[in-house]
Order: C-alpha cells, then structure tokens, then sequence
C-alpha cells in the first residue's frame, strides 16, 4: 500500500487525489492523509507563476512534514484578470521519490459578481459563498460545481488534473531526469 501526503485537509482534494491515483494505478492500493502545508504565496493567488509556485511549495512543505510517505500533493488555485474578466484555475504538483509531475485543470471565467468580490480581496471560495449564499462551498462543489450546476464538480475538476499530473509517474522512461 502506497501512502499519499495531500497538502490539504479539504475532503474535495483528498478524494479527487486518490480517485486520480485509483484510476492511473488501478491495481495499486493507496492511503491518503492531509496535512496543512504553506503555500508561501498570497491567499489568492493573482496569476499563474503564483498559482504553480504555491501548489510547488504546498507538496515540498507537505514532504518535509511528512517526509515517511511515498507520494506528496499539492493543489493550489489562482485567478488571473485578463481584460476586464477574470478566470481561475488550479495546479497540481505530485512529488514522488524520484520523479516530479505537474498538471493544470482547465481554466475558466467568473460571473462579474462573484469577479468583483475577488477584486476587493475576497478569497474566490469566500466570493462564491457570499453571491450563492452557501457555506464553505470551496470544501464542497466550489465555483465549477456552483457555476455548473454540478455537471462538473469540484472533485472531478482536481481528479483530470491528478491523473494528468501523474503522466510521469505513468511513463517513467520517458520522464528520466538527467
């Protein structure tokens, strides 16, 4: 059984981490456990470079905290303004012993109520509650579920990016590090 460390203790990403690492490695058996883990950028982070460094710090922070497991995750989301609209996305960094695999959902464009709240420094999970009149909702279906009314939830939003950023993982002679 293989023991997977997730930078998180949101029950959304510890289920999407261990449906994408059920369906990549189906005959493998895994554990997952949360741990909080720093990201060491803002609350929100405001464009990619960020977003990607947060996930990249939240895996390495999650490794030295637990540094026994064989596999650390780390998933981080961001928004960026472009024009006068504003997307979010996440990234997901997967660490393992000797390989590193990194992924982004896909990316998509918020309601101009749910964007003005983030512009004012709101956290996007705290804007989608405030606009949708829910609690929590970031630890539930957050925005792709609320946006869509759940044909694509929060889950099966992270769980695509896990299975993508587990490619390496999947292919290893392709992804030698020299």
């Amino acid at each position: 059984m293989k023991k997977i460390i997730v930078a998180s203790h949101n029950p959304v990403k510890l289920d999407a981490t261990l449906q994408g690492f059920s369906r990549m490695f189906p005959d493998e058996t895994f554990t997952v456990a949360g741990v909080s883990a720093a990201s060491g950028v803002s609350d929100q982070p405001a464009n990619d470079a960020e977003t990607y460094e947060g996930a990249f710090n939240r895996a390495n922070n999650a490794k030295k905290a637990m540094p026994d497991a064989d596999f650390w995750v780390g998933i981080e989301s961001g928004i960026e303004t472009r024009s006068t609209e504003m997307e979010t996305y996440s990234w997901v960094v997967i660490l393992g012993k000797d390989q590193t695999g990194k992924s982004k959902t896909n990316a998509f464009f918020l309601p101009p109520p749910v964007a003005a709240l983030v512009a004012e420094g709101k956290e996007l999970g705290e804007a989608d509650d405030i606009v949708f009149g829910k609690t929590n909702s970031k630890q539930a279906n957050g925005a792709p579920g609320l946006l869509t009314h759940n044909a694509i939830t929060r889950t099966g939003y992270y769980t695509e990016a896990v299975i993508f950023a587990l490619i390496p993982f999947k292919n290893p002679g392709l992804y030698k590090i020299s």
